[in-house]
């Protein structure tokens, strides 16, 4: 069989809702030298029945369909299966536009040194209408992602992103312990052994919607961000990383342990605790304890009355009196 320019990797799980709309777009696209993988993992809904409708009408789709494993294991199961050197990443209820693949690819051809390439995104909300969303574009250069690294600015787009699979798979593809956070935990792993950046023009229309991964587990997610990015100045810094071979994280008062030395684990609520401010889910689950526990540890109280009359508004009136006391206690 003739090697594709390009593998697409997208992992599916109950997308019925936005299924076909993701895979018309990247069947739609100008450069259409590529095998897309779709790998159902074990849904429930009429999943399995879009892809092989696609499938059908398309040769390009490869159909994976199996038992649910969850999206890191499907994730490295389409690099293990991709049979091209170049992988696009894509998610089910994400748009692509149709220049995408042939500016990003142009663009590896250009820059050798490069491994990754994202794109700027265009946010919208579930109907697809535009979503406010303030912050930081992705960064343009390998300088630019470095720095961003450093201010906790957005990397990369997951589903935006475009690299050479052999580079990925040095590294060890996707760690299973960085559950909800792997592709940041992936790129900060690429940035010692390649350059990575997004291309400035908005080629993905990336969907927010209140059941979306990054909203139901916000707090683990934040939790994972915080110390892969710890383990990466381990690396940095010349050091073993102790979160190598891990299967899943410790809780947090085990990260001094893990880490070998004190002030770990109160390094970590530090960096979560003000992403934790104005997330319904997060005060809702454990981040609320973890953010307790950060203001007790001595940490900023700068707008914590207004989080107090945040749970009053999120229907939390005990979580909102056990902050008030927390604060109380000085």
């Amino acid at each position: 069989m003739t090697i594709p320019a390009i593998s697409v990797a997208m992992s599916v799980y109950n997308g019925e809702r936005f299924l076909a709309e993701s895979i018309e777009s990247v069947l739609a696209q100008g450069f259409g030298d590529f095998e897309f993988l779709i790998l159902d993992d074990g849904s429930r809904d009429a999943t399995p029945d879009i892809v092989h409708h696609y499938a059908d009408r398309d040769s390009r789709i490869r159909p994976i369909i199996r038992e649910n494993r969850g999206l890191i294991a499907s994730l490295n199961e389409m690099l293990a299966r991709a049979r091209a050197p170049i992988i696009a990443r894509m998610d089910a209820d994400d748009i692509c536009r149709p220049q995408r693949f042939e500016k990003q690819i142009a663009f590896l051809a250009d820059h050798p040194d490069y491994g990754v390439v994202g794109t700027w995104t265009e946010d919208i909300d579930e109907a697809g209408a535009p979503y406010s969303l303030s912050g930081n574009d992705h960064p343009t250069s390998h300088e630019g992602f470095l720095r961003a690294i450093e201010t906790g600015s957005p990397l990369i787009c997951h589903p935006a992103a475009m690299f050479r699979r052999e580079v990925v798979r040095s590294v060890g593809d996707y760690h299973a312990a960085f559950r909800h956070c792997e592709d940041y935990d992936l790129w900060l792993r690429l940035a010692s052994v390649t350059k990575l950046c997004s291309i400035p023009e908005r080629l993905m229309r990336y969907r927010h919607y209140e059941n979306q991964v990054s909203s139901r587990h916000a707090t683990e997610q934040q939790i994972g961000a915080a110390v892969s990015y710890l383990a990466y100045r381990e690396r940095l810094a010349g050091r073993p990383d102790p979160t190598a071979n891990l299967e899943r994280l410790p809780p947090i008062d085990e990260l001094d342990a893990l880490f070998g030395r004190e002030g770990i684990a109160r390094q970590v609520r530090a960096r979560v605790a003000p992403g934790l401010l104005y997330s319904r889910a997060s005060l809702r689950d454990d981040g609320f304890d973890l953010l307790c526990r950060y203001l007790r540890e001595g940490g900023r109280r700068d707008g914590m009355w207004r989080v107090v009359a945040r749970l009053v508004r999120f229907g939390e009136p005990v979580r909102a009196a056990r902050l008030a006391a927390t604060l109380a206690m000085g």
